[in-house]
């Protein structure tokens, strides 16, 4: 029944045959199990800093998460070259039981470095190894609607990052942290079983010479760049996704609706299905620059509401607007080269960027602790998503050769 819902609503808006919606809904259950329950960590923030981990700064904390968010970046650049070499179902196969292991060890977990360990490096590694490999496919089994075929199947992110945060508030009073985590690993052994089984390449592995990385690719302007500016966005990125339900509480907001908060965030990001068509329509990079300008604006006001109708709104816009930049930041780096390279040059964007990720959120936590709010944290983290922007245009110039253009 899942899988006739998903072929005939892809059949309708014209992108798919039965194999084009297979890839898509094995991408999509892949993406809800990696980056939309890594995207779940502010609720695991919160209950650490309350509860678990409360003798831990919340900058040491957000560590944690930051690990995850940079690892599953970083992973890419090995995940990418061995998917171009053709070793795709093995890794896939490997990282899917070690994120189901991962996932139960958490509810074993008692200290910050027992937590660091699994959570943040095993979850982040075994995210990464699967998911930029999963978006090439996409790309492989897509060209002329690329950009919706990849925003539909990045819905799986939000929809995760939904699930994962409601299911916790309600599940944790009733059967308690251990179980509840036990429970999510149950939900991703499901998801990722089935993506294993379903998700297929199009294209044969082409052995293009070089290692991990293909230092001919910086040798593009453009390439090289968007890199930095990918930098730079993703150091302020997930500043407030980190943070938003600790400043909910901080501003009066129940413990209980500040579970929600994120759900929100994440539900908003579920438009980025439209961003798709958008993307098709005046280019991906186009897209990302004017959502992910507004995302940065909305950190910059974020630690500015006052009240929970405030911070809803707030939140509602920085989750539509983030999702521009997760969902579309992969189809720039396929087009600045050759499709024989593209899992490689994917997977060198992703790592970098994900030296932004590593450090953004300790940052800010840091910037919190010191001034005593969030006020400096937000100009510091809107500030660099907007900069990266800025570099987001000059890597279009260098792309083009002109001012504007669809890219």
């Amino acid at each position: 029944m899942a899988y006739r819902f998903w072929a005939s609503t892809f059949s309708y808006i014209g992108i798919v045959t039965d194999v084009f919606g297979l890839t898509i809904f094995s991408a999509t259950l892949l993406m809800f199990s990696t980056i939309g329950f890594v995207n779940s960590w502010g609720v695991f923030q919160e209950y650490y800093e309350e509860d678990l981990l409360r003798h831990t700064s919340p900058s040491n904390i957000a560590w944690i998460g930051s690990t995850q968010y940079a690892l599953s970046y970083l992973t890419s650049l090995a995940s990418g070259r061995m998917f171009d070499l053709g070793y795709f179902k093995i890794p896939l196969h490997i990282a899917s039981c070690a994120l189901v292991a991962c996932t139960f060890l958490i509810a074993e977990c008692t200290q910050f470095w027992q937590f660091f360990l699994t959570q943040g490096v095993g979850i982040g590694l075994c995210s990464g190894t699967m998911f930029a490999p999963a978006l090439v496919i996409v790309s492989q089994w897509f060209s002329k609607r690329r950009g919706l075929a990849i925003a539909i199947c990045a819905a799986g992110t939000p929809l995760g990052s939904i699930v994962f945060p409601v299911a916790a508030q309600n599940l944790i009073p009733s059967i308690g942290f251990k179980w509840t985590v036990r429970v999510f690993g149950f939900i991703i052994i499901a998801t990722l079983g089935t993506a294993n089984i379903l998700l297929k390449r199009r294209l044969p592995p082409v052995n293009v010479r070089g290692g991990l990385f293909n230092l001919k690719a910086f040798r593009n302007r453009a390439y090289t760049m968007y890199c930095i500016s990918g930098i730079m966005i993703v150091l302020g990125l997930y500043t407030e996704l980190t943070y938003i339900s600790v400043s909910a509480v901080a501003i009066g907001v129940s413990k209980d609706f500040s579970f929600y908060i994120l759900a929100i965030a994440n539900a908003a990001s579920m438009l980025r299905v439209s961003l798709g068509l958008m993307a098709d329509k005046i280019g991906a990079l186009n897209t990302m620059a004017i959502l992910t300008t507004l995302a940065g604006i909305t950190t910059i006001a974020w630690p500015f509401a006052k009240n929970e109708s405030q911070l809803i709104v707030i939140t509602a816009f920085y989750g539509f607007s983030t999702g521009a930049y997760v969902t579309l930041s992969s189809i720039p780096a396929v087009a600045m080269g050759e499709m024989d390279d593209a899992g490689r040059r994917v997977g060198m964007f992703f790592s970098l960027i994900g030296l932004g990720g590593i450090a953004g959120p300790p940052i800010s936590g840091a910037i919190s602790t010191a001034t005593g709010g969030f006020v400096a944290a937000g100009y510091y983290a809107g500030g660099s998503i907007i900069f990266g922007v800025l570099l987001l245009l000059v890597a279009r110039y260098l792309h083009l050769g002109r001012l504007w253009g669809k890219f």
